[in-house]
């Protein structure tokens, strides 16, 4: 059955308010939990919830052993790796400055995608857009270089930057070995969640072997961090995505931010300083840009035989088809 566009739009919002409060959920976590229990946490959540809906939906989980072992790689890159580096991070800064490195992700990606899929041109758009993309993390680690942040803060933000870099190479894998072997999103998602949960408990001696201190909204904001941000959020987008198209999908990532920095102001009270402001808005920037949402002035060449060029041969398919 069809599902209408205006209820497509409010599964895109739900989505957007899912991942940008997962930053709010991490802090609530941390209040009683190290990172590596954070983590390990959603994960638990994360796989109940997809497994659940593995089995509502009555889909079949593939049986072939190069499949589940691209699973494993997935559950490295895009779930135990950068969820315990953004954990970490949220002991360092605040939940809001988090959120807005987290829409680094498609600028990653752009990058993993130029430098592990040759197929993939470099055209001026991506280009500018990873300019102007790395030039609002600049401006947002500014203050922080300066000295006014102190090392602590700095080291925080390369965490996140560092989990961003982890969602940009799973996406390029997906792309190029999980794909092609006809694997749907909801297999993808709970195949990675479920091996992410495996590396989370191999880890647990290492990163998880402290006492907690468990409250309401400790617990709470785990289990909302693993079934809504971890499991709702990526069944919803995945509707978005065949209702309306993955270039309309992929623009969560700029609303995603700015949930996550009014939610921390409101409800932890962060203080939002101009330096986050304006770098969150040039990063938006380089994210639209890059993503082809908003399209550079183009002046159409001449080949050596008069013909006009078409300014848009080539690289038509860029890393937005990789954002989910």
């Amino acid at each position: 059955m069809a599902v209408s566009r205006p209820a497509l739009v409010v599964a895109w919002l739900v989505a957007a308010t899912c991942w940008g409060a997962s930053f709010l959920f991490i802090k609530w976590g941390l209040e009683g939990l190290v990172p590596g229990q954070v983590a390990l946490a959603r994960l638990l959540f994360g796989t109940l919830f997809l497994g659940g809906w593995l089995l509502v939906t009555r889909t079949a989980l593939p049986a072939d052993r190069g499949t589940w072992g691209h699973f494993a790689v997935l559950g490295v890159l895009f779930c135990f790796a950068p969820f315990t580096l953004f954990a970490y991070a949220e002991t360092l800064v605040d939940s809001g400055l988090a959120a807005i490195l987290n829409a680094t992700t498609p600028l990653w990606t752009l990058v993993m995608v130029l430098l592990f899929l040759p197929s993939e041109r470099v055209t001026t758009r991506k280009a500018v857009g990873l300019l102007v993309g790395f030039a609002g993390v600049v401006v947002v680690a500014l203050p922080q270089v300066a000295g006014l942040g102190g090392r602590d803060a700095l080291l925080g933000q390369a965490a996140c930057l560092g989990a961003t870099a982890c969602y940009g190479a799973g996406l390029v894998w997906v792309r190029r070995f999980v794909i092609p072997r006809g694997t749907g999103p909801l297999v993808i998602a709970f195949g990675q969640v479920s091996m992410g949960l495996a590396w989370s408990l191999l880890a647990a001696p290492v990163l998880s072997w402290e006492p907690v201190q468990l409250t309401t909204r400790v617990v709470l904001g785990m289990v909302a961090l693993g079934v809504l941000g971890t499991g709702l959020a990526f069944v919803l987008n995945t509707a978005v995505t065949a209702g309306l198209g993955a270039t309309f999908a992929s623009t969560v990532t700029y609303l995603s931010p700015v949930i996550g920095v009014a939610l921390g102001a409101l409800l932890l009270a962060e203080s939002i300083g101009l330096a986050e402001v304006v770098g969150g808005l040039v990063v938006v920037l380089g994210v639209a840009v890059g993503q082809g949402v908003l399209r550079l002035p183009r002046r159409a060449a001449r080949d050596s035989s008069g013909v006009r060029a078409s300014p848009g041969a080539g690289g038509a398919r860029g890393a937005r088809d990789l954002v989910p």
